[in-house]
């Protein structure tokens, strides 16, 4: 049999493969994304950048937990003119680079888009799904109105393919993932981390220093799993898993809902970045043993039944 084509093209994005960095692991050096890509992620995301420098919470930020890990970082980020000085000094044309936004008002998106475009980035995601810091993520993605205006207002300033991610911290995510479709979304990125702490018996403390976070890893997977099947059913758009991605039947399981690429995260900070190999070979076998040709074979099988 030949052998199986891995590419993918989301909206016009196209990827060598369907396996991406996910937003908020490993910063914003470009010398480290790249490092990521070279190893063989499709495309790399950077973590979130807002309009104003942020630094973040105090220590502890990152908890371990049963099924994955507990993080508050608070968007710590240099903002964007800092981050658009850091994409001019580096090449960039050949990274598959998506730029990950957010902030609290449409405005503040149009602006930094504008600040962006001119760079040879390729895509942009923006975070309207942060489950940890007041007055940005989650009361922006709970908010059919914000929604609408973000990403009008983004796709007003730029032509470049927008995903936005949502959060699975709402009451319908059917519902808000229609409201970023008819605003104008290129893709939806399925799903952010989930709201949730750990507390301390000992001292009786919640253990992060903003008492809640956000939970991420092989725990959420089976929620993130539920989102892309129940959206994807919905919308005419593709989506991009994410949520608890370890190995290759992880990424095929999300293809078969309904995913057409997958996020890989929490998994970086104990495999590292050897893990995109390990699974684009997991997932060509598969394809090999399924008889398909490409991933787009399988994307939805599970809607079948």
């Amino acid at each position: 049999m030949e052998e199986p084509n891995l590419s993918v093209e989301i909206s016009g994005f196209r990827m060598k493969n369907p396996l991406m960095l996910a937003s908020g692991v490993l910063g914003i050096s470009i010398g480290s994304l790249r490092r990521v890509h070279e190893a063989g992620a499709g495309a790399v995301v950077t973590k979130s950048i807002g309009y104003e420098p942020r630094v973040g919470y105090d220590n502890p930020t990152l908890v371990e937990v049963h099924g994955g890990y507990l993080n508050a970082i608070g968007l710590s980020n240099p903002g964007v003119k800092e981050f658009c000085k850091e994409l001019s000094r580096s090449k960039i044309d050949d990274l598959p680079l998506v730029v990950s936004l957010f902030g609290a008002e449409p405005s503040e998106f149009k602006d930094m888009v504008s600040m962006l475009d001119g760079l040879k980035i390729k895509a942009y995601e923006l975070n309207l799904s942060c489950p940890h810091v007041k007055g940005f993520g989650v009361e922006v993605g709970q908010d059919s109105r914000a929604i609408r205006e973000i990403v009008e207002a983004v796709k007003e300033e730029s032509g470049k393919t927008l995903f936005v991610k949502l959060s699975p911290n709402v009451t319908d995510m059917v519902k808000i993932a229609k409201v970023a479709e008819d605003a104008g979304a290129d893709a939806l990125t399925l799903i952010n981390t989930i709201r949730a702490m750990s507390i301390d018996t000992e001292t009786f403390r919640p253990i992060l220093a903003n008492k809640v976070g956000g939970l991420s890893g092989p725990a959420i997977k089976p929620i993130a799993i539920r989102c892309v099947y129940e959206v994807s059913k919905a919308v005419k758009i593709p989506i991009i898993g994410c949520g608890g991605v370890v190995d290759w039947q992880d990424a095929i399981e999300f293809f078969l809902a309904g995913a057409q690429a997958v996020q890989l995260g929490t998994v970086i900070a104990y495999r590292g970045p050897d893990i995109f190999e390990e699974i684009k070979r997991g997932i060509r076998n598969y394809l090999i043993t399924k008889g398909r040709k490409s991933v787009r074979e399988i994307v939805g099988l599970a809607h079948d039944f």
